[in-house]
């Protein structure tokens, strides 16, 4: 089966002119805070993936369904309502959804789905544990789906 057309693919839009354009000051700060952070854990460069992702580093995946693609390995996105990251490690062993787990206990004030959490404001969440979640989803993944 070939690899499913994703809206979220990498492209070469500038990652400073899509924050600068991300809505209020505010969150236009956060999202630089975040680029900082992802940046010094990943030690990536952010790419824009698709019109609203900055992304981390990539990685092929394929389903047992033989559905195929290629998605960031971590990132997020400056969303008006609501910082919107994804971190897709958790969910790859038991091991390292309980540590998630136990990390969000910690974080602050936040909401999840399935790979994705999100926060309204990064002033209300502690930064040390959220850069503990990304490095720790970071690992899972590069162990997970080796470069």
């Amino acid at each position: 089966m070939a690899k499913a057309e994703l809206k979220s693919k990498p492209t070469d839009a500038d990652v400073e002119a899509f924050i600068t354009q991300a809505g209020p000051e505010r969150r236009q700060q956060e999202a630089r805070q975040l680029v900082e952070l992802f940046s010094k854990v990943t030690g990536e460069e952010p790419k824009m993936w698709g019109p609203s992702i900055i992304g981390f580093g990539s990685y092929d995946y394929k389903y047992e369904s033989g559905r195929e693609g290629t998605m960031c390995r971590a990132g997020f996105s400056p969303r008006k309502a609501k910082l919107s990251l994804y971190l897709m490690g958790a969910y790859c062993t038991p091991e390292a959804q309980a540590e998630q787990e136990r990390l969000l206990d910690l974080l602050g004030k936040h909401s999840v789905g399935k790979s994705c959490l999100y926060i309204n404001r990064l002033e209300l969440v502690d930064l040390d544990v959220l850069e503990q979640l990304v490095e720790n989803n970071w690992n899972v993944m590069n162990q997970r789906y080796p470069a």
